[in-house]
């Protein structure tokens, strides 16, 4: 009777370590209207995978590697390779749509199914240990090698990655000015890779709140389209760093809040932090509650008496 409690209670650990492995991932996305690799459109990539093995992918299966590691330009090469790490996006808010931002999820959407090329990975681990756009670049450092044939990889003052000979553009706006210098200036021999860490970037009109990533990213991508440049875009989510690196505008933000008395007051929102606890929280209370029902079944058939013999009956 030991065994099948045995295994119904792995398999039990198994699914609530599923479950939180499922909450702790956040989606990628890859798209060009400028690159036509039709063995890979629109493709998916369901599989829980590290940022190591996206580079990995994106370099072998989304082309890139033509782009940064490549000696010659090819036909479809393109002038910019952009790198945009967020932080609002999580796998559930794709699939459910729930306590994520409409513009961007949509913007994301018809992103993918418009362009030319794109892939999907739905369910890229979250890494504690080093941020995402430092993993990104040292992989495609590493796997070009020698082979590295790119004319600048500028970084936003936002992004955290190892040192290197890296260009720094301070914002949104020195981003813009960079590739509107470049399509002017550099010749169209080798691309760029830009890797841009959006930390809250503020619009001009609105200075004390910050810019939606939809917005950010949609003027990006005009900026793009306004330099004439052929691109490729990486959208990855890191929502680990929103709680590791807060920007200067959210302490500022909770910092006023609290001394204006007011955390009280919105203490009934649920941020990123708050949504995985509960939903871990959840798994737990659901967890224990079958363990009981289980130890209580076997307690149950382990208690009941019964003869294991039984005698022949007499003959009158």
């Amino acid at each position: 009777m030991k065994n099948p409690g045995c295994y119904l209670v792995l398999l039990l650990l198994l699914s609530l370590q599923s479950l939180n492995a499922i909450a702790s991932t956040a989606p990628a996305f890859l798209w060009s209207p400028h690159l036509n690799r039709l063995s890979s459109n629109n493709k998916l990539n369901y599989q829980i995978i590290s940022p190591k093995d996206l580079a990995n992918s994106v370099l072998s299966q989304g082309g890139w590697s033509d782009i940064l590691c490549s000696d010659t330009q090819s036909s479809q090469s393109v002038d910019v390779a952009l790198v945009f790490v967020g932080k609002e996006l999580q796998s559930s808010h794709i699939s459910g749509n729930k306590h994520a931002d409409p513009a961007l999820v949509n913007l994301l959407k018809d992103s993918f199914t418009s362009s030319n090329f794109s892939m999907a990975f739905p369910y890229i681990s979250a890494s504690r240990d080093s941020m995402m756009e430092s993993l990104l670049v040292s992989e495609f450092r590493e796997a070009c090698g020698n082979d590295l044939r790119i004319s600048n990889v500028a970084l936003s003052e936002s992004c955290m990655a190892e040192d290197g000979d890296f260009l720094k553009l301070a914002d949104l706006h020195a981003v813009q000015d960079h590739l509107l210098s470049r399509m002017e200036n550099t010749p169209k021999v080798q691309a760029d890779l830009i890797v841009f860490c959006n930390e809250g970037s503020h619009s001009m009109e609105q200075i004390d709140q910050p810019c939606p990533e939809s917005e950010v990213i949609s003027e990006l991508i005009a900026s793009l389209e306004k330099s004439g440049a052929k691109y490729a875009v990486l959208y990855v989510s890191d929502p680990v760093r929103s709680i590791q690196y807060p920007s200067h505008w959210e302490l500022e933000r909770f910092l006023a809040e609290g001394t204006a008395g007011n955390v009280s007051a919105n203490s009934t929102s649920c941020d990123e932090v708050c949504q995985l606890k509960t939903s871990l929280l959840e798994g737990l209370f659901v967890g224990i509650f079958l363990l009981l029902i289980l130890i209580s079944g076997l307690c149950c058939m382990m208690g009941i008496d019964t003869p294991t013999r039984f005698e022949a009956p007499q003959d009158s």
